[in-house]
């Protein structure tokens, strides 16, 4: 009988304990089964902070220059002379190249000397027109008083219109003569070849040279090209994930490889209205200030797009966000009671290792190490080094 009693305290006391195992597995949680092996859980915290956080965009682009153009003779010729090299500055309207005139020069004298012998003639027969005129005066009045025969008035007047035809062909002769001496001087002016713009800078730079003097060139030949480098466009390609959020006007921070520790000051100029089918990306013109001239163009360069500034935002570590119950979220550490509580927040902008809480408001101190040993209201040891705060607040715990 007592062996019979102890089998079946035996077999109750392993009833029992498999049924507990059965529950613990499947009743309780791994945070609850975990808080029951470990009684408090060692974290490290940081500061809810407040300050200013960006939202921004970098982007991978290529410098070029606002103006350029290319100069170019507007007649055939040979290259006397170029009277710049690469990296000059020019000024606005300065010479910068000559093409042989001995040719045009004559044509100019021959057409100077041509129009001298039309308006000879235009005074030779203005000289016969006046006598002319007077001839056919007198026969009138002869014919008026019957003295002179109608044979000699319609002489005179046939006369007369002679002159003043002739006159007028002479007159004719002269404009032609003019227009021809000023095209003439026209192309022999399009010897001295000039540099001419409109707007911008009064100096800009011989940025390219294409020919040599005693060169042949013919009509639009490139000579040299000129740029101005004191405003700088930096073009980059947004994919269609962040063309929503560029808009002209936004500040640009623009770094390049060839000054690491420097960062120049841009603005969003312009904004393709299309997205290339090929690749996704739409062009965005950034107007750069290169009041040193330091950047060129063609420089790779690195543009950071600020999206958007909040200042006076709610800023925790990254590391301190996490997620329950598809929750974003965080522990607030309240370091006098040694207790965690967690919060579930609003993110706003990320940026780097800083995020910011939209909502709640919070203070105090979160988690960054270990909260996902934590369920809310569990106990915490904080490291020697933590930081001395009140209670947590500012933001209602999910118990």
């Amino acid at each position: 009988m007592v062996k019979k009693a102890v089998a079946v305290v035996v077999a109750l006391a392993l009833l029992g304990l498999l049924g507990w195992k059965i529950y613990d597995k499947v009743k309780r949680t791994p945070e609850d089964r975990r808080r029951s092996r470990v009684h408090a859980v060692a974290v490290e915290v940081a500061p809810v902070e407040r300050g200013t956080i960006h939202d921004t965009g970098l982007f991978t682009g290529t410098l070029a220059a606002r103006a350029q153009f290319v100069i170019a003779p507007k007649i055939p010729g040979r290259l006397e002379r170029l009277l710049v090299g690469l990296g000059d500055r020019v000024k606005r309207g300065q010479l910068v190249a000559r093409l042989d005139a001995e040719e045009i020069s004559e044509q100019v004298r021959q057409a100077r000397a041509e129009l001298d012998v039309a308006r000879a003639n235009v005074e030779e027969s203005l000289s016969a027109l006046e006598r002319g005129r007077n001839d056919y005066e007198r026969a009138k009045a002869l014919f008026a008083k019957e003295i002179a025969s109608q044979a000699e008035l319609d002489a005179a007047k046939a006369f007369f219109d002679g002159q003043t035809a002739r006159h007028q062909v002479a007159l004719a002769q002269v404009a032609h003569k003019e227009a021809a001496l000023k095209s003439a001087e026209v192309r022999l002016s399009y010897t001295q070849i000039c540099a001419v713009w409109e707007g911008g800078a009064e100096e800009w730079l011989v940025g390219e040279r294409f020919a040599d003097a005693g060169a042949m060139l013919r009509a639009n030949d490139p000579i040299v090209s000129i740029v101005d480098i004191e405003w700088l466009t930096a073009v980059v390609h947004v994919v269609e994930r962040d063309y929503t959020k560029v808009r002209p006007g936004q500040e640009v921070r623009i770094s390049a490889d060839a000054f690491p520790e420097r960062s120049f000051a841009g603005r969003v100029a312009r904004v393709a209205p299309v997205l290339r089918e090929g690749s996704r990306q739409a062009r965005v013109e950034i107007e750069v200030q290169n009041e040193a001239t330091l950047l060129k163009p063609g420089m790779f360069i690195r543009a950071e797009v600020d999206y958007a500034r909040h200042e006076n935002a709610i800023l925790v570590p990254v590391t301190a966000l996490m997620t329950r119950q598809g929750r974003p979220g965080v522990f607030l550490a309240d370091a006098a009671e040694k207790k965690a509580q967690f919060v579930p927040v609003t993110v706003g902008i990320v940026q780097g290792a800083k995020a910011e809480i939209v909502e709640p408001t919070l203070s105090g101190l979160v988690v960054t190490l270990g909260q996902h040993l934590l369920t809310s209201g569990a106990e915490i040891v904080l490291p020697e080094s933590a930081p001395k705060t009140e209670r947590a607040g500012g933001g209602k715990a999910d118990r």
